[in-house]
């Protein structure tokens, strides 16, 4: 299967996934709401790999609440169903905005497109920050060509 990388991907990440039992409705179709969680684990090892994950954001002293998520539901995710969900980091200036793609393990079909938008909130003050910390742009600017 060949997977295409986000143009203007800094930094792409597969994660594999098997579609559990209890994330299934009587339809046996995954329920709509738990595409989040799905969206999460791929992020969180995207975080990792960049080497900014949610504990050295609270170390570095701030949060990044979801401020907005947009999923678009193209063929749904059944029983069993082993899926890719490939995370893309796009943008990271001014705020941490995350491009995913949901296919098909065996068929590279895409079943879902989503993106997350992330802003920093400064973990004390609880004030938004305009502008992505110094310690998340340091990370970036080791992968940036």
């Amino acid at each position: 299967m060949q997977r295409r990388r986000e143009p203007s991907a800094l930094l792409s990440v597969d994660t594999a996934i098997t579609v559990p039992f209890f994330d299934v409705d009587s339809m046996n179709i995954v329920w709509h709401g738990h595409y989040c969680k799905y969206l999460e684990v791929a992020r969180c090892n995207l975080l990792d790999k960049l080497g900014y994950n949610y504990t050295d954001m609270k170390q570095s002293g701030f949060m990044f609440p979801i401020v907005d998520m947009q999923i678009k539901y193209i063929q749904p995710l059944v029983f069993e169903q082993q899926v890719i969900v490939t995370a893309s980091l796009i943008e990271w200036e001014y705020r941490l905005k995350i491009h995913y793609v949901i296919r098909d393990a065996l068929t590279g079909a895409v079943l879902s497109k989503a993106h997350t938008v992330q802003a920093a909130v400064d973990a004390e003050t609880k004030l938004l920050r305009i502008g992505c910390p110094d310690a998340l742009l340091d990370k970036v600017k080791l992968l940036a060509p």
